[in-house]
């Protein structure tokens, strides 16, 4: 078994929200790259990193913050939030990010995580966010009519790594 902590980052610090409600956000740490540290130091083996204004906002927010952590961890780092376009995709992993997480365009652009998949095997990842039984987008802001299981078909046989 994999256990992935989480370093969910709003205006450059570690938080926690509630369901992707920036307002509700708790401070837990405000160098990402330390808490990065603490957790490999911990035993992990990968982290998972989101940029919750990126998300949101649908464009990196935390660059800094990412690049930081990225600098002081060997650990595989997986990151979401706000990587719109192939052009985004190809910036993290070439800065060193080893899986990229799309949830909001794998409902509205959804070829666009195939051509990922198939242009970075094993390192993109689909990740759906539910409120209230239907997918949310947006970093939690938009709701859809669809179910969990319908996006999560779409790339069954698309060569995600996860």
């Amino acid at each position: 078994m994999i256990l992935y902590p989480a370093i969910d980052l709003k205006d450059g610090q570690c938080v926690r929200v509630l369901h992707g409600d920036l307002d509700t956000a708790t401070v837990f740490n405000a160098s990402p790259s330390d808490q990065a540290r603490a957790w490999a130091e911990a035993g992990f083996h990968w982290l998972h990193v989101v940029d919750l204004n990126g998300a949101v906002e649908g464009r990196a927010i935390n660059e800094k913050a990412v690049e930081d952590i990225l600098e002081a961890v060997s650990v595989p780092v997986q990151l979401g939030g706000g990587i719109r376009s192939l052009k985004d995709i190809e910036r993290w992993i070439e800065a060193g990010v080893s899986r990229v997480i799309l949830g909001t365009i794998a409902v509205t652009l959804p070829h666009l995580v195939n051509e990922a998949a198939f242009l970075w095997p094993e390192q993109i990842a689909v990740s759906v966010d539910i409120r209230g039984g239907k997918v949310a987008t947006q970093g939690w802001t938009e709701s859809t009519d669809l179910d969990a299981v319908t996006v999560a078909r779409r790339f069954e046989d698309s060569g995600v790594g996860a």
